[in-house]
């Protein structure tokens, strides 16, 4: 099929964030006396709004986590980045054959608007996005498994979203995909495959280059 438009996911899709974000959150959480490994952040946070941390400790433990800690968990987040981060292999040449072929896509990340130019701009895959084709939960008040975020992106590109391909490394995005319609292949490089085709991943990729193998023209 000839997609009218491809949506990624930033985190573990473009750029390798998730094994230093989910290894910091651990810390984090761990420090603050909620125990936590990195294999438990995955698990848990992979794939979710900001938001899930609260709303995780809350259930689990009956209490809030001290005020200040977005922020912080940022701070400390953006410093490994800085040292740490890259893109995703062969992102970049998905990205600019994408552009040469004339495929349409964008990115729809749960995160905030920061984080995502942030990761963009330490990895160098920032001039590959156009301001207008970068969204974000912010943008529509709540994150993956909802469809909102993927159709707020299609809506705003003109694209009908049964003619748009997510590409998503968690269960949330896909379930989130499915939801609004969409096709989607997981991207299994950190994820276990059968999580993805269980939440209703259309394909899967194993290296994000395997992409371009179904738009050669």
């Amino acid at each position: 099929m000839n997609y009218d438009l491809v949506i990624f996911d930033n985190d573990g899709v473009l750029v390798d964030s998730e094994p230093i974000s989910n290894r910091v959150l651990a810390e984090y959480l761990t420090e603050l006396g909620y125990p936590t490994s990195v294999e438990d952040s995955y698990r848990d946070f992979m794939g979710c709004a900001p938001h899930t941390v609260h709303d995780v400790i809350g259930e689990r433990y009956g209490a809030r986590l001290p005020e200040g800690f977005d922020e912080l968990f940022h701070d400390r987040v953006f410093a490994a980045f800085r040292l740490e981060l890259t893109a995703v292999r062969g992102a970049e040449q998905v990205l600019k054959t994408l552009q040469q072929q004339g495929i349409p896509y964008c990115l729809a990340s749960s995160a905030h608007h920061e984080w995502i130019r942030t990761a963009l701009d330490l990895t160098g895959l920032r001039g590959h996005h156009a301001e207008e084709r970068i969204f974000s939960a912010q943008d529509v008040g709540i994150g993956k498994p909802a469809p909102d975020l993927f159709l707020h992106a299609a809506r705003t590109l003109g694209a009908d979203p049964s003619r748009c391909l997510v590409v998503e490394d968690s269960r949330n995005g896909v379930l989130a995909a499915r939801a609004a319609g969409m096709d989607v292949y997981g991207y299994a490089a950190l994820t276990d495959p059968a999580k993805l085709t269980g939440a209703g991943a259309t394909g899967l990729l194993t290296e994000l280059p395997d992409l371009l193998a179904h738009f050669q023209r």
